[in-house]
């Protein structure tokens, strides 16, 4: 055998041998850490997605839309229920006095409240009619027919009223014709007052969702499922929609595709519609809480899930105190149950409370005053310059100075008032259980 031919094959069997003496096991041990950082990299990605708005996040300046004097449910994008001196009629020619205007009679009890806009208020009646009444004269430029109660508050923008049915219908409505535009059909009753952000509208049902619509032609766009119906109407900042369900969540939802952001732990019933103050949410529950919530806050991962175990294994001492829920600011018991909305003014919040309305300092936050009525207060609050107007199941409607709480006047209508009073051109219009539409200056 030549030098050569013995030097390959020496160098051949060392190479074999080499190959022999690999661990074995060792192919497989690669691809199970392959597949480790694989798994991790998905669950960062998939976290990251989730949680975070690296990937996927809200769209700054997508909000409510508010066009006219009091065109939607609460009178802004934000739901706050306030017209400010700078608001969208500019300083104010008038405050309401007290005096009746006109009192408008339709064929049923008046649960909706009014929306005013382009000198027109729009209000649905549970004779299951959308009406159009002339803000001035109180005489009806026309009415749309629904299959049920009208408990829904409508919305108005570029010519078309929105508004929702106990048939189950989200209707689009032509504001100059009353025509029907479109119709979209969900489960059951819509009780939630639309809102409209973009080219969306957005409500809740009581088939426990939420739905997204295409505001031109009642396409669904996306819904969400919680697990309750959902009477709260809901408020769309930032691309953030925030809603209530009666399952005791606040949730808070990417405006876009639906994708939750936060589900809030109220431990009660949530009717009360939220409202949203300097970044800030405001919510009210049916145990008598009222919450403030970081509007931009986010669930940590599975929070609502191990937070129930963590909490049990405090109370046993096997772990430290769990952290407060995502968002949460703060909260104040103010007694009775709360379905009003809240009105919220710089640094002070106005809501009912059982058989009272309650100012809270929202810096202390603290009581500051309490006014007492004869009935629960369900309507939700209007700030109108330095007067809070609200009704009461008493029948009585009220204005309160804002800073003191102290009575102004009251005026009395025929059966209890749950409608929350909209507030246009110095005139309150305000609905009654007795069938009537009032305007008051």
């Amino acid at each position: 055998m030549s030098d050569g031919m013995y030097f390959d094959s020496a160098v051949s069997r060392l190479y074999s041998g080499s190959r022999r003496r690999r661990p074995p096991g060792s192919k497989r041990r690669r691809l199970y850490w392959i597949a480790f950082f694989l798994l991790v990299a998905f669950i960062v990605i998939a976290y990251v997605y989730r949680y975070t708005n690296i990937i996927v996040g809200p769209q700054e300046g997508v909000n409510s839309v508010s066009i006219g004097q009091w065109a939607m449910f609460r009178g802004d994008l934000s739901r706050t229920g306030t017209l400010s001196h700078t608001g969208t009629e500019g300083p104010f020619r008038s405050v309401p006095r007290g005096t009746w205007k006109w009192a408008f009679t339709s064929g049923g009890i008046i649960h909706s409240s009014a929306a005013v806009a382009g000198g027109v208020v729009y209000f649905g009646s549970r004779d299951g009619k959308l009406y159009s009444v002339d803000a001035m004269t109180g005489e009806k430029l026309w009415d749309f027919q629904t299959g049920s109660w009208v408990e829904s508050s409508p919305v108005i923008e570029k010519g078309v009223v929105y508004l929702g049915s106990n048939d189950g219908g989200l209707y689009a409505v032509d504001a100059l014709t009353g025509k029907k535009k479109w119709r979209f059909e969900a489960k059951y009753c819509v009780m939630s007052s639309p809102a409209l952000a973009g080219d969306a509208i957005f409500f809740g049902c009581d088939d426990y969702s939420i739905y997204a619509l295409d505001s031109k032609r009642g396409t669904e766009l996306w819904h969400y499922e919680t697990e309750n119906r959902v009477y709260s109407s809901p408020v769309v900042v930032n691309g953030v929609l925030y809603i209530g369900s009666m399952d005791g969540f606040l949730y808070a939802l990417n405006a876009k595709n639906g994708r939750l952001r936060l589900k809030f732990k109220t431990y009660s019933p949530v009717v009360s519609s939220p409202a949203q103050n300097d970044g800030k949410i405001y919510i009210g529950t049916a145990n008598g809480m009222l919450y403030a919530i970081d509007g931009m806050a986010k669930n940590w991962f599975l929070e609502n899930k191990l937070t129930k175990y963590w909490k049990a294994l405090y109370l046993y001492g096997d772990l430290p105190k769990p952290p407060p829920p995502s968002g949460y600011l703060w909260s104040l018991r103010l007694g009775g149950a709360i379905s009003s909305s809240p009105a919220v003014t710089k640094d002070t919040l106005y809501v009912g409370a059982g058989s009272h309305l309650v100012a809270v300092d929202t810096s202390t936050p603290k009581i500051l005053w309490t006014f007492s009525t004869g009935d629960f207060v369900e309507s939700s609050p209007a700030i109108y310059g330095d007067s809070v107007y609200f009704g009461s199941r008493d029948g009585y409607v009220y204005a309160l100075d804002a800073l003191t709480g102290n009575m102004h006047w009251r005026m009395k209508t025929d059966d209890k008032i749950t409608s929350s009073p909209a507030v246009a051109n110095g005139t309150v219009f305000i609905g009654s259980h007795d069938g009537r539409l009032y305007a008051i200056d």
